[in-house]
């Protein structure tokens, strides 16, 4: 019984992975073939070095797609893991064959409109497709690479790289077409982390209270989120040393609560210290919010 429903679970994941990267896929190869191959622009990353290429030699991008990305693949056999790197193979395989086959309309040929728009429905496709555990631009993977290597981070290797790119692109085409590109590559990368965030941003919060028992209440009732009570003790404060035991609460929230917590909490303790941390996802635990009556009868219970 145990084995069958881990199967059930194993295939259920398995199939939501591959409707996210299918529908990846499918936005990507729109926002190549609908916005940006009929007007020129290009990209950043791989998918940057594939459109300049393409543009400079004619080459079938479908082709370049395969071929730029596959050493960046490679490498993420090696430095990440084996299903990693077959899912993201067959991604890109799949987004070469819809750029190929798939007769995608031209939209638009509104520059601004294109950079926006072809640079959302990319952005939409790289977000789906990390959603499903592969990539279909390599870029990060070098990035990755090259930081355990180097005290610079994965977001400066990146935008090192797209800085050569977007270079050689004003160099190549023209510097109005590298700008718009920049206007695509901002697009597509504020879509991307709209799309691994999600549109509820969450916010830890941590408080330290001598009233920690009223808050836990209000946090519960008042708010219906769960939290967790650290066991800890007051160290130097506004009145000095103090070593006694003090209760340390964590909750997590959406942003759009952030407000009104730090008004509940206020209204129960103005000398509270409240820390505030930006959380990139969450698993597991109660982060969604409770409805009023199941908080009741859980708490009658």
């Amino acid at each position: 019984m145990r084995a069958a429903r881990k199967l059930r679970s194993y295939i259920g994941y398995q199939a939501r992975d591959i409707f996210q990267v299918a529908v990846g896929v499918l936005s990507a190869g729109f926002g190549l073939k609908g916005f940006l191959l009929p007007n020129g622009f290009v990209d950043g990353g791989a998918m940057g070095i594939s459109l300049l290429i393409n543009h400079q030699t004619n080459l079938p991008l479908s082709f370049l797609i395969i071929g730029v990305n596959l050493p960046f693949l490679l490498l993420g056999y090696r430095q990440i893991s084996r299903n990693f790197s077959l899912r993201s193979i067959i991604a890109i395989i799949a987004l070469a064959i819809a750029v190929a086959f798939i007769p995608y309309p031209v939209v638009t040929d509104d520059k601004v409109l294109v950079a926006v728009f072809g640079g959302f429905f990319l952005g939409v496709g790289i977000g789906m497709a990390i959603r499903g555990g592969g990539v279909i631009d390599g870029t990060e993977v070098l990035a990755i690479y090259l930081n355990r290597n180097s005290s610079l981070s994965v977001g400066d290797f990146i935008l090192v790289f797209n800085i050569i790119i977007f270079s050689v692109a004003a160099y190549l085409l023209s510097i109005e077409i590298a700008l718009y590109s920049i206007l695509t590559y901002l697009s597509a990368s504020k879509t991307v982390d709209f799309i691994l965030e999600g549109i509820e941003e969450f916010t830890g919060v941590t408080i330290v209270s001598s009233r920690n028992r009223q808050i836990a209440d209000m946090i519960q009732n008042k708010l219906g989120r769960g939290l967790t009570i650290y066991a800890g003790k007051k160290g130097f404060g506004k009145r000095g040393e103090n070593e006694f035991s003090n209760d340390i609460l964590y909750t997590v929230i959406t942003r759009l609560e952030v407000n009104r917590l730090v008004h509940e909490i206020e209204k129960i303790d103005r000398t509270a210290f409240i820390v505030l941390q930006s959380i990139k996802d969450t698993r597991g635990g109660m982060v969604k919010k409770l409805p009023l009556k199941k908080m009741k009868t859980g708490n009658n219970s």
